[in-house]
């Protein structure tokens, strides 16, 4: 990539993020942070497209699509970060973006059973 500003200041600022989430308790409530915010995600797609039942198929599909490719996305730089052989933490937007992807699933299931009810 081209060295313009913009571009340094994009990896100046995530070097930034990186360094104050270092802390592990600030990075624990971070995670459970983005876990809750899919939850709350979860709950808003469902009870807000659940009241015209036009867009229900729709959004199921984009849900779908977007949990997909998060979790190829995310399990195949894993998957290649361990060929490296090189024991590093995942970076903190491929941890958050993860947990965020597995409290809007955890709100879907939850939701489902509580229609299946």
């Amino acid at each position: 990539m081209q060295r313009t500003r913009l571009n340094t200041l994009i990896n100046f600022t995530g070097a930034r993020l990186e360094l104050v989430f270092s802390n592990p308790w600030r990075r624990t409530a971070l995670s459970v942070i983005s876990i809750l915010l899919g939850f709350f995600m979860g709950s808003a797609i469902v009870t807000t497209v659940g009241q015209d039942a036009v867009w229900d198929v729709p959004a199921a599909a984009i849900v779908f699509a977007v949990t997909e490719i998060t979790s190829r996305f995310i399990y195949s730089r894993r998957n290649r970060q361990q060929l490296d052989s090189s024991p590093s933490r995942r970076p903190l937007i491929f941890e958050v973006l993860n947990l965020f992807k597995v409290g809007l699933t955890y709100s879907l299931y939850l939701e489902a059973f509580k229609l299946g009810s």
